[in-house]
């Protein structure tokens, strides 16, 4: 089949680490044997100035919009459209890539697939948004089938949605080997992998590096990822006394990440919302046990015997289930904690869902 993937997150040379999860779906769907092209409509504050280009193997076109100009929107609609000529799936990816087809139909079979947190928890988003959220939900009932990455979204859609759905989870490969877990030293590792933003709460995290220290538990926490709460994180360590026992990493690459996990003792990240939680997951293929605040849809993959969800932000909730966590499964294998995840979320397994979702689309367009 020939898809077009239309997109608002695909990575680019100003926001490399931008829709990874996005470029990775798209390669297993045609590494699954499809003829795969992608339309980025791309953000200006991402926008490199490249509009044709090939990522990994795939031809990539880029229209430039932003979200907030309904000008641009409509322009990035209208230049759509020819793009779409000839494929057999129209495939958009992320809510925001909705608005460019709010008043037309693409010719083929349309499948959605949605990420948004902001669907979930609209408490996080700028005021503007949250009011117009209820409108643009509408939008939702467009697609023929719309995939969603977890059961806790689905039941989000599900409002203003009546149509075919499917969950199709984010990828996260299983390992082998599996890293093997490290000699323990006395000081608890702790690793979070997130944007130092406030729906990651990193705030919370070094106020439970604190509570850790305060119940008698030598801990030391190195967070993945950057943002603009980095200055006040910082602040907040020194505050209470914890600055050498917070690492503030940075953006890192695969690897880098990928290192960063198998150098813990347990990943602790108190999200106060996510859809899937990808870094929960990647932390348990590495053989982590997990602590995670509990708004999402990582409970519906965590195993209870290799890690709890907290449901306030409460560093001393927090720091009493790290201990809990910690002390049932600091004996356990690497393997064992990997083998609660399997290989569920392998790329074969997600594009073997949007090939279902494909079809479901082409039985809906051929029945209205």
């Amino acid at each position: 089949m020939r898809v077009v993937a239309v997109t608002t997150w695909f990575p680019t040379t100003r926001a490399p680490s931008s829709g990874t999860f996005v470029a990775k779906d798209v390669a297993a769907i045609a590494a699954a044997g499809h003829d795969v092209a992608v339309v980025h409509l791309v953000p200006p504050h991402q926008d490199d100035g490249t509009r044709a280009l090939d990522h990994d193997g795939l031809p990539v076109r880029r229209i430039p919009m932003a979200t907030n100009r309904p000008d641009q929107i409509l322009a990035a609609g209208r230049a759509l459209r020819p793009l779409l000529d000839g494929a057999d799936v129209v495939h958009t990816m992320a809510f925001s890539t909705l608005l460019p087809l709010a008043w037309w139909r693409p010719a083929a079979p349309w499948v959605h697939t949605e990420h948004w947190s902001g669907l979930t928890t609209p408490a996080t988003l700028p005021l503007t948004w949250r009011a117009a959220l209820p409108v643009l939900a509408r939008l939702q009932a467009h697609p023929d089938v719309t995939t969603a990455v977890c059961d806790f979204l689905a039941r989000t859609i599900r409002r203003s949605r009546r149509g075919a759905m499917e969950i199709v989870p984010c990828i996260v490969p299983p390992l082998d080997p599996v890293p093997a877990r490290r000699e323990r030293d006395g000081t608890l590792q702790l690793v979070g992998v997130g944007g130092l933003v406030e729906r990651k709460d990193p705030v919370v995290a070094v106020r439970t590096v604190a509570a850790l220290r305060e119940r008698g538990t030598d801990a030391h926490l190195t967070w993945v990822g950057d943002g603009p709460l980095r200055g006040e994180v910082g602040a907040e360590a020194a505050r209470l006394g914890v600055a050498d026992r917070v690492t503030l990493a940075g953006n890192q690459p695969t690897a880098g990440v990928s290192a960063a996990l198998a150098a813990a003792d347990l990943f602790f990240l108190p999200t106060r919302a996510d859809n899937f939680c990808v870094s929960a997951a990647e932390a348990l293929v590495h053989g982590r046990p997990v602590v995670v605040g509990a708004t999402g849809g990582q409970g519906e993959y965590l195993d209870d015997a290799v890690g709890e969800l907290v449901d306030r932000q409460d560093p001393d909730l927090y720091a009493a289930a790290i201990e809990r966590v910690d002390a049932a499964t600091r004996d356990l294998p690497a393997e064992t904690i990997a083998d609660t995840i399997g290989d569920r979320f392998s790329a074969e397994q997600v594009a073997a869902g949007y090939e279902r979702a494909y079809h479901r689309a082409i039985e809906v367009r051929a029945n209205q």
